[in-house]
């Protein structure tokens, strides 16, 4: 069974629409696991249906090398990013974790990916999973 991380910070507003768009495609054929930089976000990921949560910096710098893939918005990989929860430990751990990295191009910081489509949250994932995802599954 695949090992899903699904990270997110703030209000984890982005991981909980993705870990609930994840169960309703895949349903229990894989192991979610939230990783928020705080408690809220967590918690939210958590009643999106995540198998397994941790919050902070450790958790997510010890479990990131242990996941097949990784899911978040890009700011998981900018240190300082997410006004400042985004520490430089955490993005280099989850840069240098051998999992697969899928990263949405949705970013409040001063950061623009140059040739990503301008879309809303709801059809980047739908494209994350059947572009990107089904493959690595």
């Amino acid at each position: 069974m695949k090992r899903i991380c699904v990270i997110d910070g703030q209000g984890g507003g982005i991981g909980c629409t993705v870990i609930k768009k994840l169960r309703e495609v895949l349903g229990e054929t894989i192991e979610i696991i939230a990783l928020g930089t705080n408690a809220i976000a967590t918690a939210q990921m958590l009643k999106a249906r995540a198998n397994r949560g941790a919050t902070g910096e450790n958790a997510i710098v010890q479990t990131a090398p242990q996941m097949d893939i990784i899911i978040g918005p890009i700011g998981i990989v900018l240190a300082h990013a997410m006004m400042g929860e985004v520490t430089p430990r955490i993005a280099e751990a989850i840069s240098a974790s051998p999992a697969h990295k899928i990263l949405l191009p949705i970013s409040q910081e001063r950061v623009n990916i140059a040739g990503a489509p301008n879309l809303p949250l709801p059809h980047l994932i739908d494209d994350m999973i059947a572009n990107h995802l089904a493959r690595l599954l």
